[in-house]
């Protein structure tokens, strides 16, 4: 669904007109509207690795560099694993000290990256990675990644999680603030959204047992 089309569905929930726009030039109410489900969606996106969101970003290392800004990443986004494809090998993530230590109190090898670390953000809101050792050419590395959205702006903008629990919390948010719940409680419709995302979460983790079964290592 759109950013649109999520808007006019909890309208619709709140006994309210649809709207044409839910930016620009819609009245106060409807971007309140916004407002409210561009929260649900964060509270949908946190609450689970969705399928929809992994992506994979690559990066191409060049000889003697060793940070790296991953275009395209944010403040949400959450690291599943990284791999050095172009020596077929997981990469271990390293703290801070770490790599402090191995940058700063000896002589730091070249080679191909083993280690990953972190490091702040650049000037467009991207991750920057620090890798070790130096890279001594050219390798691929492959940060796979859960990048959750930013919030929404444009009409057009396409929900990527399940839009169900989306609805469902944005009315409940929104029934809370206005006090007029037409005959269902606040605490009601915080429970049916609850509900309809931990059915959502478990028809999307079905696909990854391995994710949610502990198991001894």
């Amino acid at each position: 669904m759109t950013y649109l089309q999520l808007v006019n569905a909890v309208l619709r929930r709140l006994r309210e007109n649809e709207v044409t726009t839910a930016v620009g030039n819609a009245d106060s109410y409807t971007k309140l509207i916004g407002d409210f489900v561009n929260d649900a969606k964060r509270i949908v996106e946190d609450a689970w690795d969705w399928s929809s969101l992994r992506t994979t970003f690559t990066v191409e290392t060049q000889a003697n560099v060793f940070s790296y800004a991953l275009n395209g990443t944010g403040t949400a986004s959450k690291t599943l694993d990284v791999v050095n494809d172009t020596s077929n090998a997981f990469m271990r993530q390293a703290s801070s000290s770490w790599m402090n230590n191995a940058f700063l109190n000896q002589d730091a090898p070249t080679g191909a990256p083993t280690y990953y670390s972190w490091n702040g953000f650049d000037a467009n809101g991207y991750l920057i990675a620090d890798i070790f050792p130096i890279p001594d050419g050219v390798y691929a590395l492959r940060f796979n990644m859960v990048d959750r959205t930013q919030p929404f702006t444009a009409d057009a903008t396409v929900l990527n999680v399940p839009s169900a629990p989306v609805i469902h919390y944005a009315v409940a948010l929104a029934s809370r603030e206005r006090g007029d719940t037409g005959g269902t409680s606040s605490q009601e419709l915080f429970a049916i959204a609850d509900s309809t995302l931990a059915d959502a979460i478990a028809m999307d983790a079905a696909r990854f047992p391995s994710e949610t079964t502990w198991t001894v290592c």
